[in-house]
């Protein structure tokens, strides 16, 4: 089914291009216009989504290839999108680097499978006439690379007309603005931690600063038009679900140390009949009532485990909840936060739930990092035996006891791991599963929580 939806897709020719300054910049100056925007991250990212929502205010969604494919995707898309003024995407390292060696789940390839213009954007440091032979590589490479037009990052005001002049000479390309050095706004690798209100509030400010220098130098009408000529979108509606009845009550830790999720994981389970409520491991002291299972997701427990360890209430009472047969699906923080210990970055360790022996430490690099697939190598909470999920894991810390429920492998590789503890009610583990790349496994906890709620009518 053919849809309309106006969208544009930010991309650069590598990592460290500015894609995240400009995205950032358009997106709060579109909001500032009051329009609708609705942000989306190309690949499995959890930070520019959350970055996109809680600081900007709009609306941010995944679209990644490898987990969903191309139809799902685009089906995701319009469910997503529909409604919004335009939909912005952002794009994941160069344009055309996906999964491995190839293009594939690559912003070239979103663009491509959606059909979206895409907006290239140029780090002017260090490059004049250069850039326009750079430019015309990533727009040549592949016929339908979509390349519509060209956005300058860190370029010197003075030097704006002459690129602007040149690059439209040469690429027959419009170059609808440039964003210069602001070091007044700029995006460190602290801002990932997002710990503090304070620092919230600066962020907010360096946003506004941002949209306003965007309202001076690009050319967002130019970018609206762009967006509003992208062809039909083609996607069939979502998948079906099968419901499952009781509604029951899914607790989910949400602060600053749990806020790693995919939204169309929670949507998901939503569909499949779950009710859906925040609580705090780090304020709270007790389970939200009528809780009948939980989700503990990933986040930076490391950040906060003196806080985590203090709350002694919480601590107790998820442990007491598993071992009570309540359901209870753990991903890479919340993982760590169910181990015996947690070390902290100081070597200091600290008292967690305990549902897990042994514990989880620092290491010097990311572990066991990127895509994987991951089949159950027993029955499990989630799956039985032989049933396939996929997902990623990204992180620093590790644990002694990792599990060895399922078994990971690198797409395209021969790479295999052991992971996560699958144990009765419990599933714990490092990697972070997207659901709809199996529904099975959402459908099956819900199916589990209304099980445990139908047996503990009281609930908790």
């Amino acid at each position: 089914m053919d849809k309309q939806l106006p969208r544009i897709l930010l991309a650069a020719a590598a990592s460290g291009s500015g894609k995240t300054t400009v995205t950032c910049a358009l997106l709060q100056a579109l909001m500032n216009r009051g329009l609708r925007p609705m942000a989306f991250k190309c690949g499995p990212d959890y930070i520019d989504p959350m970055f996109h929502s809680r600081i900007i205010g709009v609306p941010s969604r995944n679209l990644d290839l490898f987990f969903a494919g191309e139809e799902l995707t685009c089906s995701l898309l319009w469910e997503n999108g529909k409604g919004a003024s335009v939909a912005v995407m952002e794009g994941v390292m160069g344009f055309y680097d996906g999964v491995g060696d190839s293009w594939q789940a690559s912003s070239y390839h979103l663009a491509a499978a959606t059909g979206t213009p895409v907006v290239l954007v140029a780090d002017c440091k260090g490059a004049s006439l250069t850039m326009a032979a750079s430019i015309k590589g990533l727009r040549d490479f592949r016929p339908d690379s979509g390349v519509a037009a060209v956005l300058l990052n860190r370029c010197p005001p003075a030097r704006y007309p002459a690129m602007k002049e040149l690059l439209e000479r040469e690429l027959g390309l419009p170059v609808v603005g440039y964003l210069p050095v602001r070091k007044d706004c700029a995006l460190e690798s602290r801002h990932l931690g997002l710990v503090t209100a304070a620092e919230v509030g600066d962020l907010r400010e360096k946003m506004n600063r941002l949209a306003a220098q965007a309202e001076e130098t690009i050319d967002l009408e130019g970018l609206l038009a762009i967006a509003r000529s992208a062809p039909p979108l083609r996607a069939a509606p979502l998948p079906a679900v099968e419901g499952v009845s009781g509604f029951p009550v899914i607790g989910v830790a949400r602060d600053n140390a749990f806020c790693f999720y995919y939204q169309d994981n929670l949507d998901l389970l939503e569909r499949c009949g779950a009710r859906l409520v925040p609580f705090s491991p780090l304020e709270d002291r007790s389970l939200p009532e009528g809780c009948s299972g939980l989700l503990l997701g990933g986040g930076y427990p490391e950040l906060y485990a003196g806080p985590l360890a203090a709350n002694r209430p919480m601590l107790a009472a998820i442990g007491e909840a598993i071992g009570q047969g309540m359901p209870v699906v753990a991903e890479c923080g919340g993982f760590m936060y169910l181990h015996r210990e947690l070390v902290d970055g100081e070597g200091r360790a600290h008292r967690m739930v305990g549902a897990l022996d042994g514990n989880t430490f620092p290491t010097s690099r990311l572990v066991r990092f990127g895509y994987g697939e991951f089949s159950a190598q027993e029955d499990t909470l989630l799956a039985p035996k032989g049933e396939h999920i996929r997902g990623h894991e990204f992180h620093y810390w590790d644990s002694s006891s990792p599990g060895e429920s399922f078994q990971g492998r690198k797409p395209g590789r021969e790479t295999v791991w052991p992971c996560i503890v699958g144990r009765g009610n419990l599933i714990a583990g490092y990697p972070h599963f997207y659901y709809y790349s199996n529904p099975a496994f959402a459908r099956r906890f819900v199916a589990a929580c209304a099980r445990y709620q139908r047996e503990n009518k009281s609930g908790r």
